[in-house]
C-alpha cells in the first residue's frame, strides 16, 4: 500500500478511534475502487428496466436505482432523452433526508445547484410548486441548465447570484433551502480523482469559513416551519459537524431533525442529528448530511420572481415545450 501522508493519517485518527477502521479508510483513498453507478428516474420507470440493479437500501427512494458495477447508464439512449439522471450514490444518501419533509411543498431553493443532481432529486421527491436553482459560478451554469432542460424539470428557474443577495431580497420565503456546500472535496480521492491540498488545515479552514457564510445567508430564506439541508462530500469535521454546531449557536431558532431511517449512519463526532457514509462502506465516495427545521411560527413571504433576474426558466408542467430566457 502506498504510504499515506501525515495529514491523511491525522485525519483518519480524528475520524476513527479503531485502528482497523483507520486503515480501511486510508486504503479506500490510496487504492480507490469503482463504485456502483446510480440513476434517478425523472419520468416513470419502464416496466422492464434497461439495467440490472442491486437490492435497494432502506433509505433509497423508489425513483432511484443502484446499478451493478460496471454498468454505463450515461451511454443509454434513455439518458439523452431525459428519462433519468446519473448521480453518485453518495448524493442519494445525502439527499435522502428530503424524504422526511412533509408535502405539499411550495418553494424549493437550491443554493449551490450545479450540476443539478440535488435539484432533480428534490423536484422528484417533493414535487414543489417552484424550484429555484442557483449557481454563483458562471462557467458552471451551462451544465446546470443543460441537465434541468434535458430532464424537463419544471416549473423551474435558474439564477446566478451570491447567497448574500438572496438573504437580503428573499427573506422567509422558502419551504426548503438546500446547501450542497462547496468543500475541499476529499472524497474525490476515493473516486480516483485528484484534490490537491484537500487535507491541508489552511484549505479546510478557508472552506469552513465559506460554508458558514453560505449557510448563514441561506438560513435567511427559510420560511417559518421550513427546512434547511446542509450537505458536503468531504470528511473533515471542521467542514461538517463543526459548521453545523456553529450554525445552531448563531441561529437558535433552527433545530436538527432526526431522520430515523439513517440512525445507523449517525455521526459519532457530534450529538446533533447528522449522518455520514465513508468510502469503505462501499455505498459511495462519502457524504455528510443534516436536516434543520426553522421552529418559528408564521407564514412564508411572497417571492417576487421578476426581481430574481433569472438566466433560464421552464415554467410549464412536465411535457410542455415552452422554455425561455429572461
Amino acid at each position: 500500500m502506498e504510504k499515506p501522508s501525515n495529514l491523511l493519517l491525522k485525519l483518519s485518527r480524528r475520524l476513527f478511534e479503531n485502528p482497523d477502521k483507520q486503515e480501511k479508510f486510508i486504503d479506500s483513498l490510496i487504492n480507490p475502487q469503482p463504485f456502483n453507478p446510480a440513476i434517478l428516474w425523472c419520468q416513470n420507470k419502464p416496466d422492464i428496466l434497461p439495467f440490472p440493479v442491486e437490492l435497494p437500501t432502506n433509505w433509497q427512494p423508489d425513483f432511484v436505482d443502484r446499478l451493478l458495477l460496471g454498468e454505463k447508464p450515461g451511454k443509454h439512449p434513455l439518458h439523452q432523452q431525459g428519462y433519468f439522471y446519473c448521480l453518485d450514490f453518495s448524493s442519494v444518501f445525502a439527499a435522502s433526508v428530503l424524504l422526511t419533509i412533509p408535502q405539499p411543498v411550495g418553494l424549493v431553493f437550491d443554493m449551490c445547484a450545479s450540476p443539478g443532481g440535488k435539484s432533480v432529486f428534490a423536484w422528484k421527491a417533493l414535487q414543489p410548486d417552484l424550484l429555484i436553482s442557483n449557481e454563483v459560478i458562471g462557467k458552471r451554469l451551462g451544465m446546470l441548465i443543460s441537465n434541468l432542460k434535458r430532464c424537463d424539470i419544471s416549473p423551474c428557474t435558474v439564477v446566478n447570484r451570491d447567497s448574500s443577495i438572496f438573504a437580503e431580497n428573499m427573506p422567509l420565503c422558502s419551504d426548503l433551502v438546500m446547501v450542497d456546500a462547496p468543500c475541499t472535496g476529499q472524497s474525490l480521492l476515493a473516486k480516483g480523482e485528484k484534490a490537491p491540498g484537500c487535507f491541508h488545515p489552511t484549505a479546510i479552514n478557508r472552506s469552513a469559513n465559506r460554508q458558514k457564510r453560505i449557510i448563514a445567508n441561506s438560513a435567511q430564506l427559510v420560511a417559518p416551519q421550513g427546512y434547511l439541508v446542509y450537505m458536503t462530500c468531504t470528511y473533515s469535521a471542521e467542514e461538517n459537524e463543526q459548521v453545523c454546531e456553529w450554525f445552531l449557536s448563531k441561529f437558535p431558532q433552527f433545530q436538527a431533525v432526526r431522520v430515523s431511517y439513517l440512525d445507523e449512519y449517525q455521526s459519532h463526532l457530534s450529538n446533533i442529528f447528522c449522518y455520514r457514509i465513508f468510502p469503505q462502506d462501499r455505498l459511495g465516495a462519502g457524504a455528510f448530511t443534516v436536516l434543520f427545521q426553522n421552529t418559528e411560527v408564521g407564514k412564508p413571504q411572497e417571492v417576487d420572481l421578476d426581481a430574481l433576474s433569472g438566466v433560464w426558466m421552464n415554467k410549464n408542467h412536465r411535457g410542455a415545450e415552452n422554455t425561455e430566457n429572461f
